[in-house]
């Protein structure tokens, strides 16, 4: 390959177009009109633009990142995580465009990313599962008969999913009806393809993954295992590798498993294999990440393998310069900087912004996809970047890292940082008696924090026009920040943030996506009334008070942070 087209975004594409560099080719970046400014454009060598709209237009659309890597002459793609990097269809229209594609083939893509599939090849080798449906679930009612044919706690999740979008856990039989539609909304709007599966739920569990390479010549590799069990709405906080406080009889399970899995399914590139550990040491397979991890880098850091450039020598055909595990050399610890407030249930917080001072020293990494100035759009996942921090045993990544995010400044948005430096205080984490994390700590046993202080959202992006050149009609996109304090059209109307005293108002800015319940009806206090979707998740609107409901926004309306949306009598 001579010319890499990145098909993402922010700190990944970064991170991705830095390897490119280093393996000696040029690399190409893509932006969504909601990302004109965004870090990621700057680091590639080209960009180019793909236009004004929700993420199925912009980084979903097959169609368009091909035709831009026609007109940007590109021989190769990079997927990165989330968006398209699992989506078979993408991988084969790739090698269809006859363009290298970074990744494993299509047909893995879809046997493993298939969830459903990847149990039954889980099975065939041998790895352990817990029971689960035999396919997609065709409906909330099917759902519903499903938890009580296996029992509760059952986990409802995307087929074609991963990073914890569209993962539901029910709890009671009530639930799973809503839980389940709610699960097929939210992986349709990440992945563009809604089906979604159930499996029994275990309680209090740790999240174990181990990371495996895989060439061409029939070299499979794991690399190492990774501790993911901090974790809030399913979603990833905290990683360290290698997984801490399990045996060497557990790790090698989860080696064995992990490899056999991949050499099955004739896996090639960079994998994960995920599983779970209960606290009576029952080890389950979880799923298959047929692409790179977020958390790729403790395992880069504490392996001396760049997973990336890996990637990049299976795409070309080369073998892995690695040919077996390699020992770990030390401890890392990885924190996701998000840009929500851990005070108000990791609520996300778009908006600019306007300081950003990154720690440094011994032991330090940043992967950032922001800045000083940068804008973070309601559009997209709330990472800002990713803090790793680096020691010869635990115990000295720890002290590292609380040096490292006491350093760390964030101002304009909220961010986790509060958040990561109480964990680092938090003896179930720091294990002085005992490792007692689980991925459901954050929500039942910690502490919590206050909440930060309110985030107005930035009008970012582009303002698109026109001009004549030699008589012809060209359209183009200027920063918005440009003109600031003009009067300019908008592609979609934002309901204001004025609101009375009864009034039920949006927690954050985002697409009120739908009511859950009907106008004119009694509700009660805390019920849940409506759902807006911001950055990919949907957030639940409590009723302020007991009390009739009016009805005054309409579903699909972009609102504001404390817009009234309905007033309660």
């Amino acid at each position: 390959m001579k010319k890499l087209l990145i098909a993402n975004r922010g700190e990944i594409a970064i991170r991705i177009a830095r390897a490119a560099r280093d393996y000696g080719i040029a690399s190409v970046a893509i932006y969504a009109d909601a990302d004109a400014s965004s870090l990621h454009v700057e680091h590639a060598d080209e960009a180019y633009g793909l236009g004004p709209g929700r993420p199925a237009d912009t980084y979903l659309n097959i169609e368009k990142i091909l035709d831009v890597a026609r007109k940007a002459d590109a021989d190769a793609i990079h997927p990165g995580y989330g968006f398209l990097s699992e989506r078979a269809e993408f991988a084969q229209a790739v090698l269809d465009a006859t363009l290298t594609w970074v990744g494993p083939a299509p047909h893995v893509i879809k046997a493993l990313g298939d969830k459903v599939e990847a149990r039954r090849i889980a099975a065939k080798v041998g790895a352990p599962l817990v029971k689960g449906s035999d396919g997609p679930l065709s409906s909330a009612a099917e759902a519903v008969a499903f938890a009580k044919q296996i029992g509760l706690p059952l986990a409802i999740k995307a087929a074609f999913g991963g990073g914890g979008r569209g993962m539901k856990v029910a709890w009671r039989l009530d639930e799973v009806g809503e839980l389940f539609d709610s699960a097929v909304r939210e992986a349709t709007e990440a992945f563009g393809r809604g089906e979604c599966y159930a499996e029994q739920f275990l309680d209090k569990p740790r999240h174990i993954e181990a990371q495996v390479i895989a060439d061409s010549h029939g070299n499979t590799v794991v690399l190492g295992t990774r501790d993911c069990s901090l974790q809030r709405r399913n979603q990833k906080l905290v990683e360290e590798a290698p997984a801490p406080f399990i045996t060497d009889e557990q790790r090698g399970r989860i080696h064995h498993a992990a490899h056999t899995i991949c050499a099955e399914a004739g896996y090639t590139g960079a994998g994960t294999v995920e599983f779970l550990l209960s606290d009576n040491g029952i080890i389950s397979f979880l799923e298959v990440n047929t692409r790179l991890q977020v958390e790729h880098p403790v395992t880069e850091e504490t392996t001396g393998v760049d997973i990336v450039i890996e990637q990049l020598r299976i795409a070309d055909g080369l073998p892995l310069s690695v040919k077996e595990t390699p020992a770990p050399r030390g401890h890392a610890f990885e924190f996701r900087i998000n840009a929500e407030d851990p005070g108000r249930g990791f609520l996300p917080t778009p908006g600019l912004v306007k300081r950003f001072r990154a720690p440094s020293g011994p032991g330090v990494r940043l992967d950032a996809g922001v800045e000083t100035g940068s804008e973070i759009p309601g559009l997209y996942d709330s990472m800002m970047a990713k803090l790793i921090v680096t020691g010869a045993t635990r115990q000295e990544a720890l002290i590292r890292a609380r040096r490292a995010l006491t350093e760390f400044q964030i101002e304009g948005v909220a961010s986790v940082l509060p958040f990561h430096r109480a964990v680092l205080e938090e003896r179930d984490f720091t294990a002085e008696d005992g490792f007692r994390v689980y991925t459901t700590w954050i929500e039942t046993a910690f502490r919590g924090i206050e909440p930060a202080p309110r985030v107005e959202p930035v009008e970012g992006g582009l303002i698109r026009g026109f001009i004549e050149i030699d008589g012809k009609r060209h359209t183009v996109g200027l920063p918005a920040a440009q003109f600031s304090g003009l009067t300019a059209p908008q592609p979609t109307a934002a309901t204001t943030s004025s609101a009375s005293a009864n009034a039920v108002t949006a927690p954050i800015p985002g697409n009120l996506q739908k009511w859950l319940v009907e106008d004119g009806v009694q509700v009660a206090e805390g019920e849940a009334v409506a759902l807006i979707e911001a950055m990919k998740m949907e957030t639940r609107v409590p009723a302020p008070k007991a009390g009739r409901i009016r009805i005054t926004a309409e579903p699909g309306t972009m609102v504001a942070l404390g817009a009234e949306l309905a007033t309660i009598d």
